[in-house]
């Protein structure tokens, strides 16, 4: 009820694909320790250093996270003869990824040390001495390029603004030559760099130092899709923290997905995980509009990790596995439900949604929903939880609790989705679902709904059901307790 076009095994793992990640290499190193005390010679803390760790940074990450999602990757960056090179490496062949890197003379591994204690990062140091510029090294890094494009599914530009990719356009010209897609993790402001490239992966800041602020999403499309114009792009996947992501296509329809975090430790290289994982789904040849759910739950995942790390493809497919059955429940949340929403769109499925209390079902309740599901492929229920019950029946309700009411509704087979809302009016809700058709039951009109408007001013239908006559869960209540009131007489 829930998978697209490609189902999500399929976009992650179709066959073992063939990735290039070309960039700005570098290795993370991370000092961990306690501290207890303050230096006496200055206002710091003292830290004693139990452990110490190596990881690919840069590009690097990009290339690991690729492969520990079962991509064959070549990794192309410039490093120093240096013993970071050597661990850089020996890291990257411990996971199966190829290295061609470019020994620059005179230059050093770029290094980012981080100092941690008591799992806090109290400073990092960058060490940065590379020269990419020169001609000879430009010319090493195009061979190795070439080199490896013949049997690449994909390519990503890693830039972190260091000068590997400075030119960027040759790589971006000979992979579209071979119709290979590209995706670009950008840096600075200088976007012509990326001209062609099939998708760009800026964050909010990022994209907002190139076209300015933008209060809404509607300015953050407008202002997208110039620049996919302007750039030749097939697409922006603008990475926007806890807002989720926002893609914008050339051709094709927008996608506003929230964030799939479920705790935020660190998000410390979730931007690469982001750029491979998505790389990987248009190597399987899915669609951006099924690829980016993919990388957004990997995002989420990489998160709740400890510095610069990766996603599995095991952990991705228990994630999906659990976010499909979350969804196939019945009961979701807010943001589930937006993010089904938007997939629900791209099948082309009528989304009828309609919204109550619900205390006590009753025949009236059930035709009522059976004509609503009727109107569409899917049915939608919003209900209000107990707070705006009481609010608006009074203080002797509800009857059932929320979740009580919700398991009810769920179990019946004309119902597929129910989302708790919390206001007293599903309006934020309808307006940021946008059913197909918006049903309310009684004798309404049309002019009395919360959402009629905004419905219909989107192309929706907006429709009123008659409940069976002679059933209210009022009448039943007052029923039940004027029957608790005779029994206590009578005895």
């Amino acid at each position: 009820m829930f998978h697209t076009a490609l189902s999500d095994h399929e976009a992650l793992a179709k066959h073992t694909k063939s990735v290039i990640v070309i960039g700005d290499v570098m290795l993370d190193r991370y000092w961990y320790g306690d501290t207890t005390r303050i230096s006496p010679e200055a206002p710091v803390p003292v830290v004693q250093v139990k452990h110490e760790e190596s990881r690919p940074g840069g590009a690097a990450n990009v290339a690991l996270n690729l492969a520990h999602l079962g991509a064959k990757v070549t990794l192309i960056g410039v490093v120093g003869k240096d013993e970071q090179n050597e661990t850089l490496k020996r890291l990257m062949g411990a996971a199966g990824v190829t290295c061609r890197f470019i020994e620059a003379e005179n230059s050093a591994t770029i290094t980012k040390l981080r100092i941690l204690a008591q799992h806090q990062q109290l400073i990092r140091t960058d060490f940065e001495h590379a020269e990419m510029d020169s001609q000879g090294i430009l010319d090493q890094l195009m061979q190795a390029f070439e080199h490896s494009l013949g049997t690449a599914d994909a390519v990503v530009l890693s830039d972190y603004g260091k000068g590997c990719l400075r030119p960027a356009q040759p790589y971006i010209q000979a992979a579209r030559a071979k119709q290979i897609p590209i995706v670009v993790d950008p840096k600075g402001s200088e976007w012509s760099l990326y001209e062609g490239a099939t998708v760009i992966t800026p964050n909010s800041r990022e994209f907002e130092e190139v076209v300015g602020k933008t209060s809404h999403d509607a300015a953050l499309v407008d202002k997208a899709k110039k620049l996919i114009q302007a750039l030749c792009l097939d697409a922006l996947l603008i990475t926007r923290g806890a807002k989720g992501m926002a893609l914008v296509q050339k051709s094709g329809p927008e996608l506003h997905i929230p964030t799939q975090a479920r705790e935020v430790f660190d998000v410390t290289g979730a931007g690469d995980t982001v750029v491979a994982t998505l790389a990987l789904c248009l190597a399987n040849g899915a669609i951006l509009y099924e690829s980016v759910p993919i990388a957004n739950l990997a995002a989420g995942i990489v998160v709740a990790k400890l510095g610069t790390a990766t996603v599995s493809l095991a952990e991705l497919r228990e994630a999906l596995h659990l976010d499909h059955q979350a969804l196939e429940s019945g009961i979701v949340t807010r943001d589930q439900l937006i993010g089904l929403r938007q997939r629900l769109k791209t099948q082309n499925k009528r989304v009828v949604m309609t919204n109550g209390c619900f205390d006590l079902l009753h025949p009236g309740h059930l035709q009522y929903l059976q004509a609503a599901r009727r109107l569409g492929d899917c049915l939608i229920i919003a209900v209000n939880d107990d707070a705006s019950v009481t609010r608006l029946k009074g203080e002797s309700r509800p009857i059932n609790t929320v979740q009580d009411r919700m398991l009810h509704l769920a179990a019946l087979g004309c119902v597929d989705w129910v989302v708790p809302f919390s206001e007293d009016t599903p309006g934020e809700l309808i307006e940021a679902i946008m059913p197909d058709v918006l049903v309310k039951g009684g004798d309404y009109q049309i002019s009395e709904i919360v959402g009629a408007e905004t419905v219909a001013n989107a192309g929706g239908e907006v429709k009123v059901l008659p409940f069976k006559g002679g059933y209210s869960s009022t009448l039943l209540i007052q029923k039940i307790l004027s029957s608790d009131t005779h029994c206590e007489t009578a005895d």
